[in-house]
């Protein structure tokens, strides 16, 4: 082992953190695309369901949304949950937390804030200029 100790990777029990709070976000993100789908069908069906417990993403007061806005939701949602799935592949190469364009480490606290991110903070923001 040489002298250059920046790390190139996140330890295992870094990774075991990181896929925990990944799964707990794929749940809630699975069921929140299920609700999404079941609205689809009740507006499909007119159904007398109406009732069914409005869920969490829609704050009280919120308009109830058109078809085709729970449908992008839904849309949105469908990519978030592929991306988490993504993510947990990476965990287990031991390839997540590395930055796609610099090859360092990003930062923990970008990922648990995105826990999906491919790209440091800087490397992001390089690109979007």
């Amino acid at each position: 082992m040489g002298v250059n100790t920046e790390k190139m990777r996140y330890s295992d029990a870094e990774l075991a953190e990181f896929k925990e709070l990944i799964l707990q976000k794929l749940d809630k993100a699975v069921e929140d695309y299920d609700q999404l789908k079941l609205s689809i069908r009740h507006q499909d069906g007119n159904d007398i369901q109406d009732t069914s417990p409005t869920f969490k993403i829609f704050e009280e007061g919120a308009a109830v949304l058109s078809k085709e806005e729970t449908g992008k939701l839904a849309e949105r949602q469908e990519k978030f949950i592929k991306n988490l799935k993504m993510a947990l592949m990476r965990i287990e190469n031991k390839t997540y937390g590395v930055c796609r364009e610099t090859g360092k480490l990003i930062s923990k606290e970008r990922l648990r804030a995105v826990p999906h991110a491919t790209l440091s903070i800087e490397a992001k923001n390089a690109g979007s200029k």
